[in-house]
């Protein structure tokens, strides 16, 4: 499979080194090695699949001109949510295939389903209260991660009692119906998520840390596997949760 990659920055060159040391695949074009380029629509024209680890301020305008390319995309930049309809929009109009994730770790996609499963659980028996914290490394931009705010609607879909997302400072008691999921930002992690569950009983802590990106590069191409030939939009975490991934 022929790959084009949108983005060059420490995800994209993960990507790169991934696809050169398992040898299915072949890399046609590189975007935005500097941050003035223009995209290489030549060369992603003859590309299978694009990649997009880029930015929020740029991804609508690449998906864009990539879908009318053509083009089936997998999109991991994060930060772009609230878009999803004008996104839904291009991928018709363009009859293309796109599938996004906030996470593409695949530990990242089995950790939502055990949270998932935890919160059924402990929002039922022992009477347990319920928040988040999430750390990422200096140069990520957006905050909360899109990893901390899909964990929060796993939770909030399951755990009876928390119906709202709080992700602000508090200066003030937090209500019963309030899910707290705290944000930190320092060093180089690359992603650390926790879930805590807590009753006068006991604790139950639940926690995925990635040590490096290679996991979320995996799952990437995984999905690009799974978009060739495909219509329409995806997202890979509910995919993968129904095991239509592999």
């Amino acid at each position: 499979m022929k790959i084009a990659l949108i983005g060059y920055g420490k995800m994209g060159q993960e990507l790169e080194q991934l696809i050169k040391q398992d040898k299915k695949h072949e890399v046609v074009s590189i975007n935005y090695k500097n941050k003035d380029d223009l995209l290489d629509v030549k060369n992603i024209r003859r590309a299978d699949v694009a990649i997009d680890f880029t930015s929020a301020e740029i991804i609508l305008d690449s998906i864009k001109k990539i879908a009318s390319l053509g083009i089936p995309m997998v999109v991991g930049t994060t930060g772009w949510y609230e878009k999803i309809t004008d996104v839904e929009k291009i991928v018709k109009k363009n009859k293309i295939g796109l599938i996004y994730a906030k996470n593409f770790s695949l530990g990242a996609n089995i950790f939502f389903q055990i949270v998932g499963f935890a919160s059924r659980l402990l929002g039922k028996y022992g009477n347990y209260d319920v928040a988040g914290f999430e750390m990422h490394h200096i140069g990520k931009k957006d905050s909360p991660s899109g990893t901390a705010k899909k964990l929060a609607s796993i939770i909030m879909e399951n755990f009876p009692k928390k119906k709202k997302l709080e992700t602000q400072r508090l200066d003030r008691q937090i209500r019963e119906d309030e899910l707290h999921f705290a944000s930190l930002r320092a060093g180089r992690y690359f992603g650390y998520h926790e879930v805590l569950f807590d009753s006068l009983a006991d604790e139950v802590k639940l926690v995925h840390s990635a040590h490096t990106r290679r996991g979320f590069a995996e799952g990437a191409l995984l999905a690009a596997e799974y978009i060739r030939g495909k219509k329409g939009i995806y997202s890979f975490e509910e995919l993968f949760g129904k095991g239509v991934i592999r």
